[in-house]
């Protein structure tokens, strides 16, 4: 041992009998005590964090999903549903904000995922997407490949024409005449009641809707058979252009969609019912297909 060696570690150990008798340390000591994982601290366990974008909670939950993260399929191009802003390229509709309420009444996580409508309930019946929106309806050949929730709202189909249409006011009407050829949307119910009244070849079926309204105002078909709250849109930034004719021609009712037999179905009803015995599905309802929508074609992508 070194000179004054002895007398230094007696000075330590002076220095450590009077830290244990104090019962405290420095702050910077305690900062840098690793506790062994072996070591109780607490009997209290930290509730994890819900992950980003969890809505409601275990506790208030009429159905507790446990923050499971729902793909909800939405084509992103069928007013007032679903649609992105171009300046803000911020997604928005009817079926952004009713499934977010959806999640914030199940505790669960809303995922939408942009699909083309002509493969959009497929994905669904195939298990790639939990659910389909896009202002579906029910109808009893879909259900022998999906189940449906309940309706969420009940629709109209009209005849979208040119502003000043005088040759006919009614389906009946056009489809008397052989020259008239009749637009809408593939894969829809609005096809499926065009050929109810006029034969396949006088019928001009679009990928998406506003190819159908483009070809209107062009001329290249006399009138589009469309559900009423979707040309009231389309009226309504063609004001000028477009008119809403006739009586409806069917009433429909819209419900979300889902695999058959998904766990998804009882908890997506018991939402809606509190959403309509509380009000809300009825303000929903007047906010996207009401007369004060402002939302045009021009507005989104």
């Amino acid at each position: 041992m070194k000179p004054g060696s002895k007398m230094f570690v007696l000075l330590v150990l002076a220095v450590l009998i009077l830290s244990a008798c104090s019962g405290q340390g420095s702050p910077a000591a305690l900062a840098d005590t690793v506790v062994p994982e072996t070591v109780a601290t607490s009997d209290a366990v930290a509730p994890a964090a819900d992950p980003e974008g969890c809505l409601g909670s275990a506790k208030a939950a009429l159905v507790d999903l446990n923050c499971r993260e729902i793909t909800i399929a939405v084509e992103n191009a069928y007013l007032p549903f679903n649609y992105i802003i171009v300046a803000t390229g911020e997604a928005g509709g009817w079926d952004y904000e009713a499934f977010t309420e959806i999640c914030s009444r199940l505790h669960c996580t809303p995922k939408f995922v942009e699909t083309a409508w002509d493969g959009l309930i497929q994905s669904v019946a195939a298990g790639q997407n939990d659910v389909g929106a896009d202002g579906i309806t029910i109808t009893e050949e879909r259900a022998q490949t999906v189940d449906f929730s309940s309706g969420y709202v009940q629709i109209q189909q009209r005849l979208l024409v040119r502003k000043g249409e005088t040759r006919f006011n009614s389906i009946e009407e056009l489809a008397a005449n052989p020259e008239f050829v009749l637009g809408t949307q593939v894969n829809t119910t609005n096809y499926e009641t065009a050929t109810d009244y006029l034969p396949e070849e006088r019928i001009k079926a679009f990928e998406q809707f506003p190819f159908a309204i483009q070809a209107l105002i062009a001329g290249d078909v006399d009138a589009v058979i469309i559900d009423e709250v979707v040309g009231l849109g389309y009226q309504g930034e063609n004001a000028d252009q477009l008119d809403l004719i006739g009586q409806s021609i069917s009433s429909d009712e819209l419900g979300f969609v889902f695999a058959r037999g998904s766990d998804l179905v009882e908890p997506v009803n018991q939402a809606l019912e509190a959403m309509r015995g509380d009000g809300t599905l009825e303000i929903l309802n007047e906010k996207y297909f009401g007369p004060d929508f402002s939302v045009s074609q021009d507005d989104i992508q």
